[in-house]
């Protein structure tokens, strides 16, 4: 399935074929460009449909767009690969004058990963953790944040791409193999 996704003339100056483009925090390719370079087009497999929120898309959707990290450019939030875990839930949403407060169902498979003040991605925006509870994880969100991606729309029972922090997951599962005994490769000492 192909996608189209317009945006700015700016953005598509950065974009060619083959590149990466993050829709709503799922990695995909850019398979052709508008002559205009307003919109891009990308390609969606099964896998792509089956995990993520992309499949749910109507025309008109709002999307976050990202392009990626390029070397030497300043990391602003924690590494986010684009490679959704799962989608979650709204489960609940509280505006106030400085801030909103979401709150997100929590996969049981991916509860190892979320920790108080640690990172997830949703909908591709990097997020620190405000609160974790046995089926749930909560999110302070500012208002530049609910201004400029799609996060402000949400309202509960919407559901978004979740992207656990890589490092989380290479934590787990080294703690995985060696609760398993399998340990650490060990360095052969001369």
């Amino acid at each position: 399935m192909k996608l189209t996704v317009g945006h700015s003339a700016e953005l598509g100056t950065r974009l060619s074929l083959g590149a990466s483009l993050a829709v709503s925090g799922v990695c995909l390719t850019v398979v052709e460009l508008a002559p205009d370079g307003r919109a891009s087009t990308v390609e969606m497999g099964d896998e792509t449909l089956s995990r993520t929120t992309l499949g749910a898309l109507v025309d008109g959707s709002a999307v976050n767009l990202e392009t990626p990290l390029q070397a030497g450019e300043p990391l602003g939030g924690h590494w986010v690969q684009g490679h959704v875990d799962a989608t979650v839930r709204v489960l609940e949403r509280t505006d106030h004058e400085e801030h909103s407060v979401m709150a997100f169902s929590l996969p049981g498979e991916m509860a190892s990963y979320v920790v108080e003040k640690g990172s997830v991605a949703l909908d591709g925006v990097s997020l620190t953790v405000t609160g974790v509870g046995p089926d749930r994880f909560t999110v302070w969100l500012i208002p530049h944040t609910l201004e400029v991606t799609t996060l402000g729309l949400l309202a509960p029972g919407d559901t978004v791409n979740f992207e656990a922090d890589i490092l989380a997951k290479y934590v787990q599962r080294g703690l995985e193999a060696l609760a398993a005994g399998a340990g650490l490769p060990t360095q052969k000492q001369d």
